[in-house]
């Protein structure tokens, strides 16, 4: 039987058949969701607060719990999509303000704009640039030097792990 998942802030509502992840209401929503890890609950990008329903989920795994120690934004509602399996009704889920960045090419190509959402480090969840502040080149060399964005290379290592 099919689930119904509330997303917020967005107000928008999906079936999900029981046991389907997270993940995949995000993906089917066109939410703009890296999954950078390829859903194996070692990346942020993926990063959920559950409102309501919190025992409508599978619980967190040993990897999840690892995961969600890292990211700076993790509050105790937290939880990584694509390791939240939904098990029951109600569950309400609240999308964290920002965009997370794949690479440092990614912010280059907004410099001398205004940041339209907070900039989120993939791994970490940390706010690299936040939200209306002006991208600068000045701001992407302090990025460079405090920032480890060899993301695909984590992962790559994180696989043979």
């Amino acid at each position: 039987m099919a689930k119904t998942v509330r997303l917020e802030p967005i107000a928008q509502q999906s079936e999900i058949e029981t046991n389907g992840n997270l993940l995949s209401v995000l993906l089917n929503k066109d939410l703009d969701v890296l999954k950078e890890c390829g859903g194996r609950g070692m990346c942020a990008t993926c990063h959920i607060y559950v409102q309501e329903g919190m025992d409508s989920l599978t619980p967190v795994n040993r990897r999840e719990q690892r995961t969600l120690e890292v990211i700076t934004s993790c509050r105790p509602n937290s939880r990584l999509a694509c390791q939240s399996r939904v098990i029951g009704q109600g569950v309400v889920v609240e999308l964290p303000p920002g965009m997370y960045v794949n690479s440092l090419q990614d912010i280059e190509a907004l410099i001398g704009r205004r940041a339209e959402q907070a900039l989120l480090h993939p791994i970490t969840g940390e706010v690299l640039v936040e939200q209306d502040k002006l991208i600068t080149r000045s701001m992407l060399k302090q990025l460079e030097d405090t920032a480890s964005f060899k993301v695909g290379e984590f992962f790559s290592h994180s696989k043979d792990a």
